[in-house]
């Protein structure tokens, strides 16, 4: 009974799948519409396409991929999407930061408990327990968020193509800044090791696996699609958001240029001036180059403003995961008023 449904959901066209049409009411329950990038991106993930999309910071660059991965399941299993347990792998989520898997994994959970999916979503990085590793190895999660190390990683382990079997959808966050690196490159082998597992192990009837390139700034969109669609040896679609973000740069400047500190500390020296800034936001972050100086420059905002105790925090990679993880909880609950970081807290 289900395949006939399955097959029916499949033969219609996209605006009327049952996909579709959950995720649509999903949207106006939360009074919101898609963006027109987004609907164009989940047809795109339905048909087994592959491409990038390109869309400003805060527009639902995520939603437009995931989404898709969701639809589509839902248009298989239309009648039993809310029950099915186990499913294996189904997304794949390439994240540079691990600060991001977090926050990404938070808003993918939040939407598959609206749809009231069983779903899990998994992360593995550098942070992952190895009873959560062993956990996800024996079952994995439906959605996997996962650095390009820990994806090597897993890749070299015993039965990997057993657990991969079942993905349909990779998907790259913030592709532009892995692009032309060495992790974009051990993306790229990954991937194509991937390619080779699925090929050996897919059914005739099963669609390619779909791929995608997530990116927020970036100039040379041709060239980055097409180096994250040579694995796949298709051309592969790009999709950009027509909406545009607002941006304002404010300078701030010393009162006197004659005499400049010591390289490195002009900075510090300015910190009156960001105070008025910290006081006007709600929330900001305050970015620094290095480890060393953001741990000065946390200090020293405390010393000319004590009442920001409790309410200021440092972030970068080299502090306890515990306690980074409770930096990114309180800044997305808006407990904190700044935060004080290094690149780890720059993307997303």
């Amino acid at each position: 009974m289900e395949n006939n449904r399955q097959n029916a959901s499949s033969e219609l066209p996209f605006d009327q799948s049952a996909g579709f049409i959950e995720i649509k009411k999903l949207f106006a329950k939360h009074g919101r519409k898609p963006f027109r990038f987004q609907t164009d991106t989940w047809r795109a993930v339905c048909a087994g396409e592959s491409g990038l999309v390109n869309a400003p910071t805060g527009f639902g660059k995520t939603f437009s991929v995931f989404l898709g991965s969701i639809i589509r399941y839902i248009n298989e299993h239309p009648d039993s999407f809310r029950k099915k347990k186990n499913n294996g792998i189904r997304l794949l989520w390439i994240t540079p930061l691990r600060a991001l898997a977090k926050d990404i994994a938070r808003a993918m959970e939040e939407v598959i408990t609206d749809l009231e999916m069983p779903w899990k979503v998994g992360i593995r990085n550098g942070d992952t327990s190895p009873a959560e590793r062993q956990k996800q190895k024996k079952q994995m999660p439906e959605i996997l968020l996962i650095t390009p190390e820990s994806l090597h990683l897993l890749l070299a382990s015993k039965g990997y193509a057993n657990d991969f079997s079942t993905l349909e959808v990779f998907a790259v966050d913030e592709w532009h800044e892995l692009l032309g690196s060495k992790r974009g490159v051990q993306i790229e082998l990954a991937l194509s090791r991937l390619i080779g597992a699925l090929s050996k192990s897919s059914s005739e009837n099963k669609k390619p696996l779909s791929v995608w390139g997530i990116s927020a700034t970036i100039g040379n969109l041709d060239e980055a699609r097409e180096v994250l669609m040579a694995p796949l040896k298709v051309q592969g679609a790009t999709i950009r958001a027509d909406e545009k973000k607002k941006i304002r740069i404010r300078s701030i400047f010393p009162n006197e240029i004659e005499k400049y500190p010591w390289a490195g500390h002009l900075g510090i020296k300015l910190a009156h001036k960001v105070l008025p800034v910290l006081e006007k936001n709600r929330t900001t972050l305050v970015f620094i180059n290095t480890r060393g100086m953001s741990e000065q420059w946390y200090q020293h905002l405390l010393a000319i403003a004590p009442e920001l105790a409790g309410a200021i925090a440092l972030h970068h990679g080299s502090m306890d995961p515990e306690l980074r993880g409770w930096v990114e909880d309180a800044l997305h609950e808006g407990i904190l008023k700044a935060v004080v970081c290094t690149a780890s807290l720059d993307l997303g």
